[in-house]
């Protein structure tokens, strides 16, 4: 008797001039991930080769009226850990029959600024941290909490090792080794300060790859958790809870999780300390990499605390939960630096320091954010923009 796993793991590849692609694009809330494959005859290295797609973005909130079509421009491709053999995964984004991209479409915009000549002769990297929580997904409560309840606070969690300091370690290799057949640029994983909570890396890689590689590694997060049927939450704050509540109809409180469960009368007592998750961007230009690159890196820090404001605000939906000045962030209202420091808002590491050139650290923007977004405001700012 045959099980749904012997097919799923059915060889097609003697199968001749025939491969599955499999169209990954960002849907209407911006961090959504939406795919659907099709049969393509030939091989493929060249994006531009494949042809173009269409779906219905009545479904994914981002077309409406009668003419609801979307049009899918493939953009990069990377091996398929899951299909494997000569499968592909194609990473697009999309655009309304006009060819105009649709509003979600932020690697469009990224794209200008980094075809941009000044940009292309700085040849920027980027270094992008993604940090993400696993959810059991009845109760979305941390993997490895007690039910409704809090485990010991944070210190042995980060970077830890045992059972009762770590949780998904399986999930967490598995997309790790996936990213790595798919050819994505992942650079490490580590267990992170929250108890349930991970981070992979991703660079350095060069301009416009870097949020392309970024969000077929989260697809591919995606994938790997929905076969060991886990949630993975991009919230920058998915433990959040103020004190003793005793009428919260009139206090302000914040608990992302179990908030269905207050009453008028509940008393809440936090238990524990707990980060928050980032998407901190480490960058680094030609000028900023060679001899006396440290006044660039000066400059370009600089020039990120004049636009404060304008960063911030693209830089993750809630983000302001978890910037407040503890938990290793700097607050939201206030722009710093420094070298060594985690608790600023642009950190230079001490070998940096040391030689006089290399890279730095935006520690600002949240687990949810945009790469495409980040990445090319940064290169913006600092390489494009005359204060």
């Amino acid at each position: 008797m045959s099980s749904v796993t012997d097919f799923v793991n059915l060889n097609i590849s003697n199968i001749p001039d025939k491969i599955i692609a499999e169209y990954i694009w960002i849907g209407g809330s911006g961090l959504d991930i939406r795919s659907k494959a099709r049969t393509l005859s030939g091989a493929f290295d060249n994006p531009q080769k494949l042809p173009k797609w269409n779906y219905d973005g009545s479904s994914t909130g981002q077309a409406h009226g009668n003419d609801t079509e979307v049009i899918l421009y493939p953009q990069a491709i990377f091996k398929d850990p899951f299909r494997r053999g000569n499968n592909i995964l194609v990473l697009c984004d999309a655009y309304n029959p006009t060819g105009d991209p649709v509003y979600t479409n932020k690697r469009y915009d990224a794209a200008k600024v980094f075809n941009h000549p000044d940009v292309v002769a700085q040849l920027p990297w980027f270094g992008l941290e993604q940090e993400y929580t696993l959810m059991e997904k009845d109760t979305k409560w941390p993997l490895g909490w007690p039910q409704g309840g809090f485990p010991r606070p944070q210190g042995p969690y980060y970077c830890g090792v045992g059972a009762e300091k770590v949780v998904g370690r399986g999930i967490v290799d598995a997309h790790y080794k996936a990213c790595l057949y798919a050819g994505t640029n992942i650079g490490g994983v580590n267990a992170e300060v929250m108890p349930g909570q991970w981070e992979f890396q991703i660079g350095p890689s060069i301009g416009i790859a870097a949020a392309d590689e970024l969000w077929v590694a989260r697809y591919i997060l995606e994938r790997v958790a929905e076969i060991a049927g886990v949630i993975i939450s991009f919230d920058p704050k998915p433990i959040a809870v103020s004190l003793l509540l005793e009428n919260t109809s009139s206090v302000s409180f914040s608990l992302t999780l179990f908030s269905n469960t207050f009453g008028t009368l509940f008393t809440y007592i936090q238990q524990g300390d707990w980060n928050g998750a980032g998407g901190h961007t480490n960058y680094s230009t030609k000028s900023m990499r060679e001899d006396g690159g440290y006044e660039a890196i000066q400059k370009a820090i600089e020039k990120l605390g004049l636009r404060h404001e304008a960063h911030i605000a693209r830089y993750g939906e809630g983000n302001e939960r978890r910037l407040t000045g503890h938990h290793e962030t700097a607050d939201i209202n206030t722009f710093t630096w420094g070298v060594a420091k985690r608790g600023v808002s642009a950190r230079v590491g001490r070998d940096t320091a040391k030689e006089g050139k290399g890279y730095f650290e935006d520690r600002r923007p949240g687990s949810n954010m945009d790469p495409y977004v980040v990445t090319s405001m940064v290169a913006e700012t600092t390489i494009l923009w005359k204060p």
